[in-house]
């Protein structure tokens, strides 16, 4: 994806400055790259902070499909994150991924912000009420803090889909991305998964080694009920004879697209047979001995459209 130089510009949709910066990108340059997004936020797409460090590097098959995005103070709210990686696939991987990367978390904000009385946060008004929301389980999960964040999500994820689909300058019929993106709030940890980008957590363990936990599961045709999700759809699941171990995504009627992933952004041309854009939510609360985060795409496409 490359980096390119320091912007200031309110986003409000796709507009000249965010194409200027997208072809910056290409160019390989390594500044950092920050703008302003919804309620204030330092929207940075290359780089590092005090907090974050993004780095993507070209591979060999030409442009770089990855994109990724850090929105700090996220919803206007300090120490707040919400970060992402997207793993663009097809003739037009790149635009679809940097196009949900520009879109996302803009919607969430927005949904986020809408849904709240008088513009409060969770946050604030928790803490003047002087208690947190909801039951606390054993495994200490807010259950009505999740809840709400999972909804909102999955409606962020949905119109941002529905958006790829509603006369852009640029067709998803044969092209898509992933996603993986947390939102971070103080010791709160929300990780929504959309195919097979992974999120991976380091903790100090025993003897104060670094241990690696997967957060997300990997959403391909070889889990069960994803593989009966497509089939129930229309579609078909089955590895080609070159690769017998790698089941793939098919249209109904034709030897196409071949996706390695059930769940994904864009990608029409599979979306009446099974494949979906609602994430895999989940919740997890940080503990001191949690060190930080990866997000991360596999490196390489393998879509069988490139």
């Amino acid at each position: 994806m490359g980096a390119c130089c320091t912007t200031h510009i309110k986003y409000q949709g796709r507009h000249h400055a965010q194409d200027d910066l997208a072809k910056k990108e290409d160019k390989g340059h390594q500044q950092d790259l920050t703008t302003t997004g919804h309620n204030g936020a330092i929207v940075r797409l290359q780089g590092s902070s005090s907090f974050i460090s993004m780095y993507t590097r070209k591979g060999k098959k030409g442009i770089n499909q990855d994109a990724m995005t850090v929105w700090e103070n996220f919803m206007g709210e300090k120490k707040s994150f919400f970060c992402g990686v997207f793993d663009g696939h097809g003739p037009l991987g790149h635009k679809v991924s940097r196009h949900v990367r520009d879109t996302l978390p803009f919607k969430l904000s927005s949904i986020i912000k809408t849904s709240q009385p008088n513009g409060c946060t969770e946050n604030d008004a928790a803490a003047s009420a002087g208690q947190s929301y909801g039951k606390i389980d054993s495994n200490g999960v807010n259950k009505d803090r999740f809840s709400s964040w999972e909804a909102r999500l999955i409606r962020a994820f949905k119109e941002s889909d529905e958006e790829l689909n509603s006369g852009l300058s640029f067709n998803s019929y044969n092209s898509g991305s992933t996603a993986v993106t947390i939102v971070k709030q103080d010791e709160h940890l929300i990780i929504s998964n959309l195919g097979d980008s992974r999120a991976i957590l380091c903790t100090r363990g025993n003897k104060n080694r670094l241990i690696p936990i997967q957060l997300t599961v990997d959403l391909k045709p070889r889990l069960p009920d994803e593989a009966e999700r497509i089939e129930k759809c229309g579609g078909r699941v089955f590895a080609m004879d070159e690769e017998p171990h790698v089941l793939r995504v098919w249209a109904p009627d034709q030897d196409s697209p071949g996706l390695a992933m059930t769940r994904a952004f864009g990608d029409f041309c599979l979306k009446d047979y099974g494949l979906s854009s609602i994430p895999e939510v989940s919740y997890r609360r940080l503990t001191n001995n949690d060190e930080f985060v990866v997000l991360a795409t596999d490196g390489y496409c393998r879509c069988g459209m490139c």
